[in-house]
């Protein structure tokens, strides 16, 4: 498809997204930004990659932002994020040698989480495996002081595609249920490993909590291990 073709899908895209939006109806629970707001801190989403669709359509933040790669993927989906209220901070994972502008993504990330404004990133993207939490949510809260707030999105119908982290697209006239678990603080845990453990920790407990199914079959990937490989089948724009 050609940059231009891409241009008008993408925008047609994002006219679909605001409708789809407006077609579901949101549920949170245990919702601890209204505090967090109230203390004037600046807090980053720590979501699985799965649910990255539902945590567009649900999105109530002003000024939130996610990392986007700089795939053909993404050139569809950014004007859709937009229109839903998301910016999107492009970049892509290193391959070999070659940073392909995911430094400068996380650096355009940490400025705006610095600024106050909340930030979204998918702990085990963009290639898995799935659960496994990377550097980047702990590196992020350390340099901003953001506090964390892990949270699942689960949607009452849903797609299930057959990809590495079984990506959930919400059925329209869905309801989104939006939980979180208790916000960790990066300041009150000095170790990186600890709070990364933590993050993974709450995620799995949360999944298990709230979409049972979908937890008994991702925990046979579910390795919180450095040495674990990257795999994936499938990948999306957002990381």
């Amino acid at each position: 498809m050609s940059s231009g073709l891409r241009h008008v899908a993408g925008w047609l895209l994002a006219l679909l997204a605001l409708l789809w939006r407006a077609s579901c109806r949101a549920v949170v629970r245990d919702d601890p930004r209204p505090a967090l707001r109230a203390e004037g801190r600046a807090y980053i989403y720590a979501i699985l990659h799965a649910h990255q669709v539902a945590a567009i359509l649900i999105n109530d933040d002003r000024g939130i932002a996610a990392m986007a790669s700089r795939s053909n993927d993404a050139d569809l989906l950014v004007p859709a994020m937009r229109a839903t209220g998301v910016l999107a901070m492009r970049g892509s994972t290193r391959r070999g040698d070659r940073d392909k502008g995911g430094r400068r993504a996380l650096e355009l990330l940490e400025e705006h989480t610095r600024r106050g404004f909340p930030s979204l990133l998918a702990i085990d993207g963009p290639l898995g495996p799935r659960n496994h939490v990377h550097r980047g949510v702990v590196d992020l809260a350390r340099r901003t002081g953001a506090t964390i707030v892990p949270c699942v999105i689960v949607p009452s119908r849903r797609w299930i595609l057959r990809s590495w982290d079984r990506f959930q697209i919400p059925f329209p006239f869905c309801r989104l249920s939006m939980t979180f678990a208790p916000p960790l603080d990066p300041r009150a845990m000095l170790d990186d490993e600890r709070l990364r453990h933590s993050v993974g920790a709450a995620l799995v407990e949360l999944e298990q909590r709230c979409d049972p199914a979908e937890a008994a079959r991702a925990q046979p990937s579910a390795r919180d291990d450095e040495a674990a490989a990257p795999r994936g089948d499938a990948r999306s724009g957002l990381q």
